[in-house]
């Protein structure tokens, strides 16, 4: 029997070529049991008119499926569907009851609850998308990307591709980060001393695990990286905020049992300022003194656009107490989910053994897709290209708080992407929030970066790296609007931080 022609249609939705939309159309057909094995279909010139698209398109549609032994052709008779097609299962999936386990109970350990800040998941539909770490689509090079992506999934890359590292990692990818990438940091490593990561956070998770117990303590930075914050308290550790000031952490306000020291040097997450090179000295002094040790989040150093980079804390380190964590996912997009490691081997050696346990190790085809976009020059060309958006985003944004007078809290002398900001007059910034999104701006509130029960409500987080120099204005003036009437209001409180 032949499938009616008008079965077919193409999603106005549907994503891809149109010859891969055809593949994608009858191929769930069979899969969702529509089409049954043997059934005849339509002719590729009556389907290619009911489609209104070209003949060769659906034979060339019908001929990849024909090699995937989902249709089988019969000659002059047509295309069938094959006899070896996969067919959707022939039970019912029963319906659910409610769980009779007692998960209050069951759960031995939680991790949810936590305050990460959530952006909405259609944020790029904001006219005034104020957020952090975020891809723009008119500055990221997708045309070597995609070619790179092609290139590293080519027959001479099939080992990369498919093979299981176990527990090592791409070695063209290593030997760019140990030949080019650490260098210009000023770091010298081994590909013994190089783990890729599956982005910073991984590689902060996994130095947590190896390197602290509970009865170990950690001094981080207040305020710091959220996601760092909920990392060490998983590890059930002792923990040691230490309030930053203009020159990021202090040396002398870290306690002496302290075992591990956290760090931002670069551009400290989230004030953005930079650890001047006395304070960086007296830092490993201070370790040293301590025989702590010392990991370094080098937090946006590709965005030094201002000025030259200060070299990294790693590059001064002798004793090799320094543990370098480095990362693609803010220079390329946060999806890439690419990071790295650099530390004494024996640390490594746990970390990969560590990361060997939990996930073996990152995609290959991602790893090699990333080694071909930095070896032939694409990522050091989006970095300049970058720098100068950025750069010309944050001259717009300076101006534009300058003329509102609002309240710079922390902006990076070296670059970065984004301004640590206080509101007027004790504003609690996550209900200013809630209230600008209303009007199409997102801002990020700054309480989540504190540490201790009484955070500060009164600071957020301006950034530009999403957001078109031609917007940035009118999203400030709403900005400034907003807090005025919050102010008037009387949506406000007294802030505890200096």
């Amino acid at each position: 029997m032949a499938l009616p022609v008008e079965t077919f249609f193409l999603h106005p939705d549907a994503q891809g070529t149109l010859q891969s939309q055809i593949q994608q159309m009858i191929a769930q057909g069979i899969l969702s049991g529509r089409f049954q094995r043997g059934e005849k279909l339509p002719s590729t010139r009556k389907l290619a008119i009911h489609l209104g698209v070209s003949r060769i398109t659906v034979t060339i549609a019908y001929t990849e499926l024909l090699a995937n032994d989902y249709l089988t052709s019969r000659g002059r008779s047509g295309y069938y569907v094959s006899e070896n097609a996969p067919v959707p299962p022939a039970f019912t999936p029963s319906q659910a009851g409610p769980d009779a386990v007692d998960w209050t109970r069951a759960i031995g350990q939680r991790f949810s609850g936590g305050d990460m800040p959530r952006k909405p998941s259609d944020w790029g539909g904001y006219r005034f998308p104020f957020i952090y770490g975020q891809a723009d689509p008119e500055l990221f090079d997708h045309a070597n990307w995609r070619l790179c992506a092609l290139k590293a999934l080519g027959q001479k890359d099939f080992t990369a591709l498919t093979t299981d590292y176990y527990d090592q990692d791409d070695p063209q990818l290593i030997e760019f980060i140990a030949r080019h990438t650490l260098p210009r940091r000023g770091i010298a490593a081994r590909p013994e001393q190089i783990l890729i990561t599956l982005g910073a956070q991984n590689a902060l998770w996994l130095t947590t695990q190896v390197l602290l117990t509970q009865r170990r303590r950690a001094a981080l930075e207040d305020p710091c990286y959220h996601a760092l914050r909920d990392i060490l308290s998983q590890s059930r550790c002792h923990t040691t905020p230490v309030r930053v000031d203009a020159d990021g952490m202090p040396p002398d306000a870290i306690p002496p049992d302290t075992d591990v020291i956290f760090t931002t040097p670069s551009h400290q997450c989230p004030t953005t300022n930079t650890m001047p090179m006395h304070r960086r000295h007296d830092l490993l002094e201070r370790a040293a003194e301590m025989d702590a040790l010392i990991v370094e989040d080098d937090y946006e150093f590709e965005m030094s656009f201002l000025k030259s980079p200060s070299p990294a804390l790693k590059s001064l380190d002798t004793d090799g107490r320094v543990i370098y964590v480095g990362s693609f996912s803010k220079s390329l997009f946060p999806g890439l989910r690419l990071g790295y490691l650099v530390g004494s081997e024996p640390f490594i050696r746990e970390a990969r053994a560590l990361r060997a346990s939990v996930l073996r190790h990152p995609p290959g085809h991602v790893q090699r897709t990333a080694a071909y976009f930095l070896s032939l020059g694409h990522h050091d060309a989006l970095i300049r290209r970058m720098g100068g958006a950025l750069h010309e985003r944050r001259e717009v944004m300076a101006k534009a708080i300058a003329a509102h007078d609002l309240q710079i809290a922390g902006q990076g002398a070296y670059g970065g992407s984004s301004f640590w900001m206080r509101a007027d007059n004790g504003v609690d910034t996550h209900e200013l929030a809630r209230r600008l999104q209303a009007r199409g701006v997102l801002i990020e509130p700054g309480h989540s970066f504190f540490s201790g029960p009484a955070r500060p409500k009164d600071y957020y987080r301006l950034a530009y790296s999403s957001i078109p120099a031609n917007r940035i204005a009118d999203g400030v003036a709403i900005v400034a609007d907003e807090m005025r009437a919050m102010s008037h209001l009387g949506l406000s409180e007294a802030s505890n931080w200096p």
